[in-house]
């Protein structure tokens, strides 16, 4: 008795436990989901906030929206490509490595922008813009080059599939158009006169004369006489025939 609470103890607990563990991973996956709704919001929240910055001020506080925005919107593109070629591709592995690197800077680099907006120094702000214009086209550009060479490598693999799959179509209608069409059956007529034309040929007389040799090869068989025919005492005797 005591070994059968013991084994509804055991199985309550494991219950509990797998129980537990499947709610804090909902818990944690919704958390997630959320936390990820709330960046997304906020990322849009900012690039509307940037575009209109850039087209309501003037001077060195547009061109600091415009930078941000520039940047944002190039890795938040190359990252997006990223992420969704290597799950078909994974070569691409090294390429999100090198990207993470690269979005290392642009994060510097934004953080550095989003503390100039706040910058009262028109002197210093301005005397600082060529540097972080230079930096924001370096990464952009890096980030373009790379987004464009995924695109590319993606697109060349759905030509090389198409492309095969065109051949292997071309070969299988090839293949079900050949066909050998039957010739007109010949009329009886033709059919006799062909077999007459054979054996009348070469074929023919050679048939003739190989028949003709074996039969005079042949010796003569001997005539065997006819047996007597036995009586049967059920049969009736011949009635003799009238002289008269």
């Amino acid at each position: 008795m005591e070994a059968v609470i013991a084994v509804f103890a055991v199985l309550f607990l494991l219950f509990v436990g797998l129980g537990v563990y499947a709610t804090v991973k909902a818990v944690g996956a919704a958390k997630r989901g959320v936390d990820r709704t709330i960046e997304q919001a906020r990322r849009t929240v900012e690039d509307h906030t940037l575009r209109a910055k850039s087209f309501v001020q003037v001077g060195p506080a547009a061109e600091i929206a415009q930078l941000r925005l520039a940047l944002r919107t190039s890795m938040r593109a190359t990252q997006d490509a990223l992420r969704t070629g290597v799950a078909d591709d994974e070569s691409l592995k090294e390429s999100l490595g090198l990207f993470e690197r690269l979005s290392a800077h642009g994060h510097e680099l934004d953080a550095d922008l989003r503390r100039l907006e706040s910058e009262p120094d028109r002197a210093e702000l301005t005397a600082r813009l060529p540097e972080l214009r230079s930096r924001t086209e370096r990464i952009t550009k890096s980030a373009d080059s790379l987004r464009w060479a995924v695109r590319d490598r993606a697109r060349r693999f759905v030509e090389d599939d198409l492309g095969a799959l065109s051949d292997q179509i071309d070969l299988e209608a090839d293949a079900l158009r050949h066909w050998t069409p039957a010739g007109p059956a010949p009329e009886p007529g033709q059919r006799a006169g062909a077999s007459a034309s054979n054996a009348d040929g070469p074929m023919g007389q050679q048939a003739r004369s190989r028949t003709s040799r074996s039969a005079e090869e042949q010796p003569p068989q001997a005539i065997t006489p006819p047996s007597p025919r036995v009586a049967h005492p059920w049969q009736k005797k011949p009635r003799p025939e009238s002289t008269t």
